[in-house]
């Protein structure tokens, strides 16, 4: 007898994201005992020795709640008895709020302190994926939060199902069949409080917002608003590219770029080639918002003699002598004095 359709559907997904890959090499799963993550995992071992790749696992332990350690340490164990290797734990520091790395809020904080340790593990394993667990209802919450900040097309667009060593096998798949394929597997998934809590933004879009458009407009609303992010990627990622191409031009020795030249620029492109500076210079991808880039380009199509900008991540963007300046506060004031 075969596996069950949810258990087939999330190791088919597997399947076809790891078939790229050289045999021999070495795949992790991000994997924080949640149904999604879980189901990855159990997933990435069945398939990854049938296509001659290992297959390891990284949990995160991220210290904001009781027991977090000890968590971590039974998802080591778990992730072991499925033949992973190596499976790790790594704790890191969340900074808390008030304190100068939360600016960009708890959940931004996170994010960040968890990709440093994935890519810390990568790097040290000489992994050539990681695996992360997101679903197509994750892709949905994305896309409606970027929405509701305004925050362009890119935010729109969603989560790349690839992105440098990083993959999305289940962004074509349910919330629920990662739960079905949990159940049918017998694993009993971690359900985490931070996901129902609704001081958290993601929460808040999960519980209420999606419910109440599915209530309004009818079903099918997360899949259109995933089917939307998967429209606009091909844009979004043309867009980026061709900024990039622009970004390259301007000399390496000179971090000002010539506000002729960028008025001269399309403003999808101009923007981006802003905001790809701006990143440069320090601001936080999560927190600088298309608000945040407008304000930039203002030096450049609407320059009035106004003030500098100040930006997420202590990064300051400044006009002066033809030029648009984007340098961290400290590199400014030292400039300027």
């Amino acid at each position: 007898m075969g596996p069950s359709a949810a258990v087939a559907e999330v190791r088919n997904a597997v399947r076809g994201c790891l078939s790229d890959l050289a045999g021999g090499d070495l795949v992790l799963v991000a994997c924080s005992g949640g149904a999604d993550s879980l189901a990855l995992a159990a997933a990435a071992a069945f398939v990854a020795p049938r296509l001659s790749l290992r297959v390891g696992a990284v949990t995160v332990d991220h210290g904001l709640q009781p027991g977090s350690a000890q968590r971590a340490a039974g998802v080591v164990a778990l992730l072991g008895k499925f033949g992973l290797a190596p499976v790790r734990s790594i704790a890191v520091t969340v900074p808390s709020a008030g304190t100068a790395g939360a600016a960009q809020g708890p959940e931004a904080a996170a994010r960040q302190a968890r990709y440093g340790a994935l890519d810390m593990v990568a790097e040290d394993c000489g992994a050539a994926a990681i695996l992360l667990g997101h679903t197509l209802d994750d892709q949905a919450e994305t896309v409606l939060l970027g929405l509701a900040r305004g925050s362009g097309a890119r935010s729109l667009a969603g989560m790349p199902a690839r992105r440098g060593a990083y993959r999305r096998p289940l962004l074509t798949v349910r919330r629920a069949t990662t739960g079905q394929a949990c159940a049918d597997l017998g694993l009993d998934p971690w359900q985490d409080p931070h996901n129902s809590d609704f001081r958290y933004t993601r929460a808040r879009v999960r519980h209420q917002a999606l419910p109440a458009l599915e209530a309004a407009l009818g079903p099918g609303v997360t899949e259109a608003l995933a089917r939307t992010a998967s429209q606009l990627r091909a844009d979004a990622e043309l867009l980026d590219d061709l900024a990039s191409a622009e970004s390259r031009q301007v000399p390496e020795s000179d971090q000002g770029l010539d506000a002729r030249w960028l008025l001269a620029l399309p403003a999808a492109i101009r923007t981006r080639v802003l905001r790809d500076a701006s990143v440069m210079a320090g601001c936080p991808h999560g927190s600088l918002t298309a608000g945040h880039v407008e304000q930039v380009d203002a030096l450049v199509t609407r320059w009035r003699g106004q003030r500098w900008v100040d930006l997420p991540g202590g990064v300051r963007a400044r006009r002066q002598r033809g030029k648009v300046w984007i340098t961290s506060t400290e590199e400014d004031q030292a400039g300027r004095a």
